[in-house]
């Protein structure tokens, strides 16, 4: 019997990690997106390269896809997860409440005697997976469909850079991936994807990875850019940017330690192959688009914010992290709308007033008076 998984978000991670990883399961492919020439030029071909590169590198052929505008042609989109045996994302956070209706949708259609969906969302926030399956309630019209469907959170891990020009449908990622899903919602019938790791506790690594590769990629970023890097390589290579990037790892270490029970040799090594993963300059990454989204990454459950209130509760040091913070309220990139944003809220909006907009943090939280003071020193 073939499989089917019906993925959305046919981007460089969604055909370079994602779609790589369910199609050495031996899944059929549906690809679904808005972007019409990126959808068209799929469902005109028929393969497509993902070239890794890094330490034990391999080029791999993806085939066996379709694909399908999702906005022209919901419906196809709908018939297509309704006999699907997954369907995982990869769209950013923000918009998977825009996919939701169309998964509610698939499972009112969706025959009750087959097993139930598997709906994973693939993105760099804690439980995402937790966020859709929020919107897919919200949208269906009979609670009794959800029982056709199973979520399941996951951690997602892989550097995926801005591709080269003229790539084409080819993508460039580090060999370097893995992909944690929280084994215990599938009961017995977990889903085959060899390559992906269904654990029984997923937070230990889903913060892991967020507070330790995307805490360290942003920060690399952020100070990098203040540096007057371009690449996220040559910002790791500047002493000065090096030393903010492990001040900021070593408190994100010791939460990671006292809060999941991780040893400080395993974390540390999991710090030092994370350094050594941005130095890779065949990944030819840019500070502008790692830094890129800073509204998003300021946020209260995000990179910065979510750890360093943590550790303040716990009446441990975040210098490190708010200083982090500060160099991205610098971040001035007027290709990015968020940027442009957050700097005239920045100059438009007090100290006080803006931290408790961008960072939800509470006045009485023991975070708040240094990102306060952190938002007074950008504005000058």
């Amino acid at each position: 019997m073939s499989l089917k998984a019906v993925h959305f978000g046919a981007g460089n991670i969604g055909r370079g990690f994602v779609g790589l990883v369910l199609h050495n399961a031996g899944y059929e492919i549906v690809f679904a997106d808005v972007a019409a020439p990126l959808i068209d030029a799929l469902a005109a071909s028929t393969s497509y390269q993902v070239r890794e590169v890094g330490l034990g590198a391999k080029t791999s052929t993806v085939d066996n896809y379709r694909a399908l505008n999702s906005a022209t042609d919901e419906a196809a989109v709908i018939a297509e997860i309704a006999t699907a045996d997954v369907v995982t994302t990869a769209v950013g956070p923000n918009i998977l409440k825009f996919v939701a209706p169309v998964i509610a949708a698939a499972l009112a259609k969706r025959d009750a005697s087959r097993a139930p969906l598997a709906v994973m969302a693939c993105e760099n926030a804690i439980n995402a997976t937790d966020l859709l399956r929020n919107s897919v309630v919200d949208s269906i019209h009979d609670p009794g469909h959800l029982s056709r469907a199973v979520f399941a959170n996951t951690a997602v891990d892989r550097i995926v850079p801005g591709q080269p020009e003229g790539a084409g449908l080819d993508v460039t990622v580090e060999a370097f991936f893995e992909w944690a899903v929280e084994k215990k919602p599938f009961g017995k019938d977990v889903p085959v994807i060899p390559e992906a790791h269904f654990v029984d506790d997923l937070a230990p690594y889903i913060e892991r990875k967020l507070f330790t590769v995307n805490t360290g990629h942003a920060t690399t970023a952020y100070h990098g850019f203040i540096a007057g890097a371009e690449s996220i390589a040559a910002a790791i290579g500047m002493p000065s940017v090096l030393a903010e990037v492990r001040a900021v790892l070593a408190e994100t270490k010791e939460l990671l330690v006292s809060k999941h029970g991780f040893t400080p040799e395993v974390q540390q090594e999991y710090i030092d192959t994370t350094l050594a993963r941005f130095t890779n300059e065949e990944l030819t990454d840019t500070v502008e688009r790692v830094g890129r989204q800073p509204l998003r990454k300021l946020s209260r459950n995000e990179r910065f914010v979510s750890p360093a209130a943590e550790l303040a509760e716990r009446g441990l040091s975040a210098d490190a992290l708010v200083r982090a913070m500060g160099a991205a309220l610098r971040f001035d990139v007027p290709d990015d709308p968020q940027s442009v944003e957050m700097l005239e809220l920045v100059k438009s909006t007090s100290a006080h007033g803006f931290v408790l907009q961008v960072t939800e943090l509470e006045p009485s939280h023991p975070l708040f008076p240094a990102v306060v003071a952190e938002v007074e020193k950008a504005q000058g």
